[in-house]
């Protein structure tokens, strides 16, 4: 790709100066500066990678093709609406915005300005993700656990914002039906918001999600479980393992699988394979920053929109209202 798309990362902190970082060695990035609201972090950060540091959002703005926003969540909407007001691109980490109505406005602007929108949804290029991106993913019952230690970073939104979105946004792209009921409890333990929330949700097809999100663990873990008519799938987001346990078709032969068992059911005997499918070894934010930029520049589809990126923080916000209101 000879073609390069000038970009620029707005907020600079922890997550924010990792964006710049990976930007400054991705071929088809021509990084040109950064902002943040703390001009120090910002000038130390541009003097490493032997860029530009802006003290004003909007000194940046044209100079570019795209913008990263890694800055607060609060300050998500304000950065974009500047953006697409210059014509510029936007990868926005999740959530979108602080709420739902904000997010749907952004996506709205961008859509009506034939501007790119994606999301930082980071799970969806996790490799445990990717291993599984040939089979028919159609669960009926979904288990989901995320826990971390707490840190400040984050401590601005909710554990459902910060950590179970994550987990949403992945049901969502694997289920495609509407919620029907939802049901959730949490409390708040260190911050002012939810530290530990669970919710269970019922989608119109059928589809049961429990899904269970924690700041306040010793140790981390982020697992999720897909049961489904002929198959259970097994995913460590950490490892970025997936296991595969599933049903052989009938005379299926040449599957690379361990064999466990047989049942016999009619006159046609039932294999029951094992697989741990693999995919390659990657950066999970550089290739989705890389997948972005590439977007832009072909004017293709990105690979996490800026709808999926309202329909996530629609949920997060129905669970986190749920809480709040009990």
């Amino acid at each position: 790709m000879n073609k390069k798309c000038k970009v620029g990362v707005f907020g600079v902190g922890h997550l924010g100066s990792i964006h710049a970082r990976l930007l400054n060695d991705i071929d088809h990035a021509d990084l040109i500066g950064v902002f943040d609201l703390d001009d120090e972090k910002s000038s130390h950060l541009a003097d490493e990678l032997g860029i530009k540091a802006f003290q004003n959002a909007a000194d940046l703005l044209p100079e570019l093709d795209a913008a990263v926003i890694a800055a607060s969540t609060k300050a998500h909407h304000e950065l974009a609406l500047k953006a697409i007001s210059s014509g510029v691109h936007l990868f926005i980490e999740k959530p979108l915005a602080d709420t739902p109505e904000k997010a749907r406005e952004i996506q709205k602007l961008c859509a009506e300005a034939n501007l790119k929108l994606g999301v930082g949804h980071i799970e969806r290029f996790n490799r445990a993700v990717r291993a599984i991106e040939g089979f028919d993913v159609n669960p009926r019952f979904i288990e989901a656990h995320r826990l971390a230690a707490f840190t400040i970073r984050g401590a601005d939104v909710a554990v459902i914002h910060d950590l179970m979105i994550h987990d949403l946004d992945l049901i969502l792209h694997w289920v495609k039906s509407p919620v029907k009921r939802l049901d959730a409890s949490g409390v708040a333990v260190i911050s002012d918001a939810p530290d530990i929330a669970n919710a269970r949700i019922a989608f119109e097809n059928g589809c049961v999600a429990n899904v269970t999100a924690s700041r306040i663990s010793k140790h981390k873990m982020r697992k999720m479980r897909l049961f489904q008519g002929d198959a259970y799938l097994s995913l460590d987001f950490v490892d970025g393992k997936t296991e595969v346990y599933r049903l052989a078709e009938p005379g299926e032969t040449g599957v690379p699988a361990l064999e466990l068992g047989q049942i016999e059911k009619g006159s046609q005997p039932k294999k029951i394979l094992y697989q741990i499918p693999t995919a390659p070894e990657a950066n999970a934010l550089q290739m989705e920053l890389e997948l972005f930029l590439s977007a832009v520049i072909e004017d293709r589809p990105v690979p996490v929109s800026g709808e999926d990126g309202v329909k996530a923080l629609e949920l997060a916000q129905e669970i986190l209202s749920q809480i709040e209101n009990q």
